[in-house]
């Protein structure tokens, strides 16, 4: 086999030029898959990031049916104390939870005293929730600590865009009247702690309040709460976790013996998954365009040097060179073509990324600034491109060399 290679190489030193050129094409589409892959995988883990980090989390528990009727906020939805007490039980036994906070979402009426507009408000608890959302403090207009809490008792935080449109900063007296689940109205002054700028997915438009000041202004007794946000410990996949804790919660019925609770990664929560299914499809479109070029590449170098040495070919079968190691030798020819391009394209693809990483580029999405650009480079993801890569190779040289070896001693020697 050693010999094979030896003489494959040799062969393709014969016609540097075209094995140059051959070689090129495919360290560019190399190149060109690398750098996309991880450059694209680098936006996708970012958005995710900020949508997980600032507002949704990771995963979500809600009572079952909640979610299908979450336009409605439905107050009637909620878990009862006990609920949320098994769940926490649950949580805290999970080994792949690092924090969960619980919220109340619900809808209210806001106003300065001068006019009124309806708002999205959840409530929370700022200790739990900071530690599951540990970017929700960078959605806040100016500077804040991010070791403080966003607010306190007696403060709200509304939406930008209802307090540009309502003329309210920060420090203004406001007024929110809340309707609770068996139809009475109550109403309470806050203070407006800080305004926060929307975000991609649902609630990006939330307004903030304390988890107590909810159950006062909507006269909620007990622990009662609508959702359960999950923060997954760094490197277990959201969706083992989701699987796990479906799992640990299967137990728990309800009257109509359904499950108690339904639990949700943020894919099923945000419309930002779409988005990251579409660049899934992107990298996925540009490694089959890559494939296609080694490929298109590979069995015309390998057909044309078929029908250069054909008279070459018809000696050594006349020598006795077996069929098979005829296949061998243009098969071994096409790899080693697929393998030097290879080599180079994925050198030059992790140099580009790594010269990006250190560049830190910046841009902006939308209302996002100061995004960073930090691709990582997959190991895991190289290999996969080398070896789609070098089966490639192999798989175009095939054909060609199929061809060589059927030929018949007597026809190649006679060919001119």
């Amino acid at each position: 086999m050693g010999n094979i290679f030896k003489i494959a190489i040799r062969n393709l030193m014969r016609y540097k030029r075209r094995t140059v050129l051959t070689s090129l094409l495919i360290v560019i589409g190399v190149c060109m898959v690398v750098l996309f892959s991880g450059l694209a995988g680098s936006f996708k883990s970012m958005m995710i990031g900020i949508i997980t980090d600032s507002s949704i989390g990771h995963l979500q528990i809600h009572k079952k049916g909640y979610v299908a009727s979450i336009d409605t906020l439905p107050l009637n939805m909620n878990m009862k104390p006990k609920q949320y007490g098994k769940l926490t039980e649950v949580l805290d036994n999970n080994k792949g939870i690092e924090a969960y906070a619980p919220r109340i979402k619900f809808g209210a009426m806001l106003s300065n005293y001068a006019e009124s507009t309806s708002v999205k408000l959840s409530a929370i608890d700022p200790t739990q929730e900071q530690r599951v959302c540990t970017a929700l403090y960078t959605r806040l207009k100016g500077k804040h600590d991010s070791t403080k809490p966003i607010l306190k008792p007696g403060e709200v935080i509304i939406p930008e865009r209802i307090a540009k449109a309502m003329k309210i900063k920060p420090g203004t007296p406001v007024v929110l009247v809340g309707t609770n689940k068996d139809g009475s109205v109550n109403g309470m002054e806050f203070i407006v702690a800080g305004l926060i700028e929307d975000i991609l997915g649902p609630g990006g438009k939330d307004g903030y309040m304390h988890i107590n000041d909810a159950r006062k202004l909507l006269r909620i007794k007990g622990s009662e709460v609508t959702e359960v946000v999950l923060r997954v410990k760094q490197g277990k996949p959201f969706k083992k976790v989701a699987m796990s804790l479906k799992s640990d919660l299967a137990g728990f019925i309800n009257k109509k013996g359904k499950p108690a609770f339904e639990v949700h990664t943020w894919e099923k929560l945000s419309p930002f998954s779409n988005i990251a299914g579409m660049i899934d499809l992107m990298i996925i479109t540009v490694k089959i365009i890559m494939i296609a070029i080694v490929l298109i590449s590979i069995l015309n170098v390998m057909l044309m040097s078929v029908f250069e040495r054909v008279r070459e070919i018809g000696t050594i079968a006349a020598m006795g060179t077996l069929p098979s190691k005829i296949l061998a030798l243009f098969v071994a020819e096409g790899f080693c073509l697929g393998l030097i391009g290879t080599a180079a394209g994925l050198i030059l693809g992790v140099s580009g990324l790594a010269l990006v990483k250190a560049l830190e580029i910046n841009f902006e999405f939308g209302r996002m600034k100061g995004l960073v650009l930090r691709p990582e480079i997959n190991p895991s993801e190289l290999a996969i491109i080398g070896i789609i890569v070098l089966f490639a190779s192999a798989l175009a040289a095939f054909q060609p060399a199929w061809k060589a070896s059927k030929m018949e001693p007597v026809d190649a020697l006679g060919h001119v």
